[in-house]
Order: C-alpha cells, then structure tokens, then sequence
C-alpha cells in the first residue's frame, strides 16, 4: 500500500485506514454480532499488514472497540512501529454532554481501554450533536482538546462529522490537523468536495470514511437499496445500477471501483474500511489492487459527477 504524509502532523499513514466501528459489535446498525476473540484476532492480523492506520472512538460498541484493540496491543507487545491508533472523543452515552470535563474523561477512558500513555491523533467526533458556538465556546471541547495536547495527553487533533458546513467552519479555526468525512465522497455523493479543497488548502489531512455507503457499493443497490443507513430516492438507486452494469461489463467489482474512487484522489490521504474478520485484510488489499481499466473510469465518473450535489441532508 501506498504511505502518505498525514496533512501536516509530521505522522505517516497507509492510504486505507482500517475502521474498527463493527469491532465493537454493534448489530443494530450493521446486522451482525463480532465477539471478542474475532475482534482481537482482526486486530492482530491487521498488525501484520499492510495497513498501518487504525481508526476507533470512545463510544464504538460501548468501549468494546477500544477495549479489544487494547487486548491486541497488550498480545502484541505494543503498538508496532510505524503504526498509528487514533481514537475520537465523545459525549456521556445517550447525551449530548460535550463539555470540557467530559471530554477529558473520554481521552482518559479511551487511554485506560487501550492500555496508551499518550493519544498521537484525537478527532472531535460528530460536532453536529452541538451548536458550533458551544464547541468552540469556554468550557467546551475545543478548549479541552487544545489543552489536553498542550499538555502532552494528545499529539494532534481533527475533527469528525458529517455536516460538510460545519466541519469547514472548525477546519477554520486552524486547531485541526485532520478532517474525518463520511458518505460524502464516494461514487453515489461528493457534496465533500469543498471540504477536499478547504483542507487541502490548510495542509490537513482529508481522510474519507465508508467509500461503500453502509453496503450499496458492495452488495448493489438491489441487495442493499440504501445509502448510509437509509432510504434514498429511486434515481439514486438507477444511478448506481449504471454504474454496476458498467463494472459488469468490465469484469470489475463494483466495490474495487467504489475503494479506488478515493484512493485514487490525490486530496485523499487515507480511507477508512471497516474490518470486522481477519480475512478483510486481504480483501481490502484485493479490491485496492484491483485493476480498473481507464476506459471504465471515462464512462463511470461522468455518472458519478451528478452526486456532485449530494444525496445525504
């Protein structure tokens, strides 16, 4: 895999990042339960290579996500050389309580789970839960990150959402090395592409979650005919049957069309995959070495352009 310079952090990361949000089991929102011993050993695999970025969050399955990659770091001895966990902070469970204090109390619940004496990547996560005067306001949790790294706790902070305005107007106070955008950059939407260019312009890392969708990209939209979780208008739907016919007619895996979309985007520094089995490894390295003729891609970007405007609110 390809290693990139992490914005402007001094950091390297992989151009995929292994997402660890299933890692936790969560089968309300992704159908199926992961135990323990499946976690951790995904984990020890993904220590093998060759993806070297890690992504988790305090509240992924409770804390489980967080707690069973601290089992694979305790079994492994350590987080291996070169390779980077970063974790995000967020509210008490079941509220919207973002203020300073319980944003220290995440960082510290997120260092005790994964058994590390310093975080060297922290994102702000879903901002939107509040007003981007209470982030940024006395006593909230910006204040609290920028401490917590004065402080030597945490190494760089980002930011993670989904509201593309907002997020630019946090990249704006220039505390923020990385920008976590999910859905927003993919084959069916780029309403992120102002986000591309802001952080881009800033020498911040871009890092793109779920190039599938929640499943669409992978399945096609008859298996899965919806587009982050819910419904989406029967264009979209027909749109992303074109784009599956023309990978048929290629011989390519629509979900290798889905990957490289961002991979091969220069603005993009890493892309987060879910993995919830060891044997993702591998098949997120195929999908990425897939190859994808250009002459697909002169037929199949055109398509894609019209999510240009976005499908998600």
């Amino acid at each position: 895999m390809t290693i990139k310079k992490l914005g402007r952090t001094g950091l390297t990361v992989s151009d995929v990042c292994v997402g660890t949000s299933a890692l936790g089991s969560f089968p309300a929102q992704y159908g199926y339960e992961v135990d323990t011993e499946t976690a951790v050993a995904t984990i020890r695999r993904v220590f093998d290579g060759p993806f070297t970025f890690i992504d988790t969050s305090n509240e992924y399955g409770g804390g489980d996500s967080e707690k069973r990659i601290g089992q694979a770091i305790r079994e492994n001895g350590g987080v291996p050389e070169g390779y980077l966990v970063a974790t995000k902070v967020d509210p008490v469970p079941g509220t919207t309580d973002f203020s300073g204090d319980r944003v220290r109390r995440s960082v510290e619940e997120s260092l005790e789970r994964l058994g590390l004496d310093h975080l060297p990547l922290v994102y702000l996560h879903d901002p939107e839960k509040i007003s981007f005067e209470e982030g940024v306001g006395p006593g909230g949790p910006l204040e609290a990150l920028i401490a917590l790294r004065d402080e030597g706790v945490i190494g760089h902070l980002g930011v993670a959402g989904g509201p593309i305005d907002l997020e630019l107007q946090y990249l704006a106070t220039e505390a923020f090395d990385a920008v976590i955008s999910h859905n927003r950059f993919t084959l069916v939407d780029q309403s992120a592409e102002p986000l591309l260019d802001d952080a881009q312009a800033r020498g911040v890392a871009f890092v793109n979650a779920a190039p599938f969708g929640g499943g669409m990209l992978v399945k096609g939209p008859d298996a899965v005919p919806t587009y982050c979780y819910a419904p989406v208008a029967d264009e979209v739907l027909e749109r992303v049957r074109r784009m599956e016919a023309l990978c048929a007619e290629f011989g390519v895996p629509l979900a290798a069309a889905a990957l490289q979309f961002s991979l091969r985007d220069p603005r993009v520094t890493s892309t987060i995959v879910g993995m919830s089995e060891p044997k993702r490894v591998a098949q997120t390295v195929e999908l990425a070495e897939f190859a994808v003729p250009d002459a697909l891609w002169d037929e199949l970007l055109p398509i894609a352009r019209l999510g240009r405007a976005g499908v998600l609110a």
